[in-house]
């Protein structure tokens, strides 16, 4: 993990938030039940959320301790990939069960919030 790298994950996860925000807003109004509705704007949300989180991390950078700042981006990138994507993929098949995956998702934006405490513990935060 580089700043670099999360800047460019950051990015385009948020382009990507933007996007899938807005077709749940009008493309999938139509489409589906309210409730999974709401399932697809819970996935949009945490995505822009982490997205920025992860350009959070890449500023932070030169002043957290470097291990555990590279785990908290590489379990941001995951978890938020983890969660929305299992979101996004039930919304579109209806497959309830795929919503057993996204808690798994949310452990690990969990972990990176806690990777990235660590991590200003450790650094040169003042």
């Amino acid at each position: 993990m580089t700043p670099r790298f999360l800047i460019l994950c950051g990015a385009l996860v948020l382009a990507l938030g933007v996007a899938t925000g807005a077709f749940g807003a009008h493309g999938l109004r139509r489409l589906v039940a309210p409730d999974l509705l709401e399932t697809w704007r819970t996935a949009a949300h945490y995505q822009v959320i982490h997205g920025i989180g992860l350009l959070l991390i890449a500023a932070l950078w030169s002043r957290l301790a470097p291990a555990p700042a590279a785990w908290a981006g590489g379990l941001m990138l995951a978890g938020l990939l983890v969660f929305s994507i299992s979101l996004y993929a039930l919304v579109l098949s209806g497959i309830r069960s795929l919503g057993a995956v996204t808690p798994i998702g949310g452990l690990l934006l969990i972990l990176s919030w806690l990777a990235l405490a660590l991590a200003a513990w450790r650094g040169a935060v003042s």
